[in-house]
């Protein structure tokens, strides 16, 4: 399976890598791509205010550039917090599109939007202060009313990027249950 990675507002750090490597020795070819040209951020105070340097039309420009040598025989989007709305936008826009990883992070979701059987996956903590329940719960009823075949795990007591691992929202267990998963629905598409 071709996938296509996104970080979170941390930018490209070694935990992305690590991510990226895991999906590799399961078989997958990997593209992990730099939105931020090499910057990365030491808070999630540090890394809004560097997505919000670039804009998001500049992110999302990015995302498609980084994507499109990619995508002509279907790609997984996937990505972490920030990157899951990018790996979404991108995901919902891209009619070969085989699947779409979500860890942490969804997006608003365009009326005219049309997704049908698109596998969707989202891994998220539960509470999240970034993804509330009532966003959650209106995000999923959209993803059904647009087509997608989606499931939503969430996980008690993480922290919100409770996968990376060098992160204080760090959560062994919950990142052991997240890619067993997440590698279980990637080898079903």
């Amino acid at each position: 399976m071709d996938i296509i990675l996104f970080h979170s507002v941390y930018g490209l750090r070694p935990a992305v890598h690590a991510a990226a490597e895991r999906l590799r020795a399961a078989g997958h070819q990997v593209h992990v791509p730099d939105l931020f040209d090499g910057q990365t951020a030491g808070t999630t105070e540090e890394g809004m205010a560097l997505k919000d340097s670039f804009g998001r039309d500049e992110l999302l420009k990015r995302a498609v550039l980084a994507a499109a040598p990619h995508s002509e025989s279907g790609l997984v989007y996937a990505g972490f917090s920030f990157g899951g709305s990018v790996a979404q936008t991108l995901a919902l826009g891209d009619e070969k599109a085989r699947g779409l990883l979500l860890l942490h992070g969804t997006s608003d979701i365009a009326e005219d939007a049309s997704a049908p059987d698109l596998p969707v996956q989202l891994h998220v903590a539960d509470p999240d202060p970034f993804e509330p329940d009532d966003w959650l719960n209106a995000w999923y009823l959209q993803m059904r009313r647009i087509g997608t075949d989606v499931e939503v795990y969430r996980y008690p007591g993480a922290g919100h990027l409770f996968t990376d691992s060098d992160l204080p929202d760090f959560d062994a267990e919950a990142a052991g249950l997240t890619w067993k998963v997440a590698l279980g629905f990637l080898a079903t598409l």
